[in-house]
């Protein structure tokens, strides 16, 4: 018998728990990083899956996908033509089908254990739930330069505008209800390093409270941003995404006559 799209991993019961993994020449640490999370994932009771999504790689991103041996936990591979981790996320969650989803970084920087409360408060009712480094129970160990905290405290006050009391925006680990995941990645414009600042913003502006969680975290070597490259353009997001959030549409011109609701008099 040929092989589903799914090939012989998992089950054949649909996944209630789908992950997404951003991946932009990711060689070197997605190896790794699918061997943790879906080594983790087939330890939950019931079943899940994988998708990276590949955005523009030049290396074997995408081939390490394809490659890799036939597990118990699907993985699946999408394209995502438009460059920028915004662009990858939203692709993914678009390309999502489970009643819960969540995405999280290839170094896996945020011990997976952190999964388990994830999974607890959404089922429990929670729609938006968040690691958080800079929660008062978390454990980071952190590399950082003072330039580059320096530039995370500036980046967190202008946060803070958009997505009120989220005290971390951009930890690379996140879960929601699939249907607010699916809804609000569709309206995601920000295709850059901001668009979490959305994505939270749109979720919070369709009712939905976020709800952080400590997390262990490690900075893990690889990572590709730069305060002197991107600072600039990361305050331009910002200020779109504050332009976006408040935009409404324009009210219908009404006409200079209107017949009554209710009309009478008439045969």
């Amino acid at each position: 018998m040929p092989p589903s799209p799914r090939g012989d991993e998992g089950t054949s019961r649909p996944p209630l728990l789908e992950i997404v993994i951003p991946a932009h020449n990711e060689e070197g640490r997605l190896p790794g990083g699918l061997l943790q999370l879906c080594a983790k994932l087939a330890r939950m009771p019931f079943p899940t899956a994988v998708i990276v999504v590949d955005n523009n790689s030049t290396d074997r991103t995408a081939e390490i996908v394809e490659n890799r041996p036939r597990g118990p936990v699907p993985v699946r591979l999408i394209q995502c033509a438009t460059p920028g981790k915004g662009a990858a996320v939203r692709a993914g969650l678009l390309g999502t089908s489970a009643p819960f989803v969540g995405f999280c970084d290839a170094d896996m920087a945020t011990d997976l254990d952190a999964i388990d409360v994830a999974f607890g408060l959404l089922l429990s009712g929670e729609r938006v739930v968040i690691g958080s480094r800079a929660h008062r129970a978390s454990l980071v160990e952190n590399r950082h330069s003072r330039v580059r905290e320096l530039g995370a405290f500036g980046f967190r006050a202008l946060a803070g505008v958009l997505v009120p009391g989220v005290s971390d925006t951009q930890c690379g680990f996140k879960f929601f209800d699939g249907v607010l995941a699916r809804e609000t990645a569709a309206r995601l414009r920000t295709p850059g390093f901001a668009f979490d600042v959305e994505l939270l913003a749109r979720c919070v502006e369709r009712g939905s409270q976020v709800q952080e969680i400590p997390v262990r975290w490690r900075d893990m070597p690889g990572s590709r941003f730069s305060p002197a490259r991107h600072t600039f353009g990361i305050v331009l997001e910002l200020g779109r995404i504050w332009l976006r959030l408040r935009a409404r549409p324009a009210p219908a011109a009404r006409p200079a006559w209107e017949p009554p609701l209710d009309p009478v008099g008439y045969p």
